[in-house]
């Protein structure tokens, strides 16, 4: 019995690591326009609320937007750098 749990343990303990890296790139994605990838992390969902507002749209969930719409995201985000949008940091 210790045998099989130990093999259980190590086991998940090498399958965990791998795990973890493939959730970091769940929320990284690629902007084909300007070839490059963001992480979406706290301030990049702040940096789409606010994109919405400035649009004067309904705001759409990441994960309903159309490409379009990303792709219009991502365009207003390169003119909307951090600095711009979080003025305080």
């Amino acid at each position: 019995m210790n045998k099989v749990f130990l093999a259980f343990s190590l086991g998940v303990a090498l399958l965990s690591p791998t795990y973890l890296v493939a959730q970091d790139h769940d929320h990284r994605y690629y902007d084909a326009e300007h070839k490059d990838y963001h992480e979406w992390n706290s301030n990049e969902n702040r940096a789409w609320k606010r994109y919405w507002t400035d649009s004067h749209h309904r705001a759409v969930d990441w994960n309903r937007a159309s490409e379009a719409q990303r792709q219009a995201y991502w365009n207003w985000r390169h003119e909307h750098p951090d600095t711009v949008l979080y003025p305080h940091r």
